[in-house]
């Protein structure tokens, strides 16, 4: 039997308020948690170039804070 994409399972740490978005979200929406992370995680900055940007602006912000 062939996967077309393995699971993996993640534990993330949120605050009671994180949490309660969450619910809340997923109790108006209908969808279950999962689903609504997964897209979110999906909906982040796909374009490698569009992150590679956004990767180098933070550390330029980074550096000259340090500085």
């Amino acid at each position: 039997m062939s996967k077309k994409w393995a699971v993996k399972r993640l534990t993330v740490n949120l605050t009671s308020s994180e949490v309660e978005k969450l619910e809340n979200y997923c109790a108006l929406t209908g969808r279950p948690a999962t689903d609504v992370i997964r897209e979110l995680i999906r909906s982040l900055l796909a374009d490698s170039k569009e992150a590679s940007d956004v990767a180098n602006n933070n550390q330029e912000k980074n550096a000259t804070v340090a500085a």
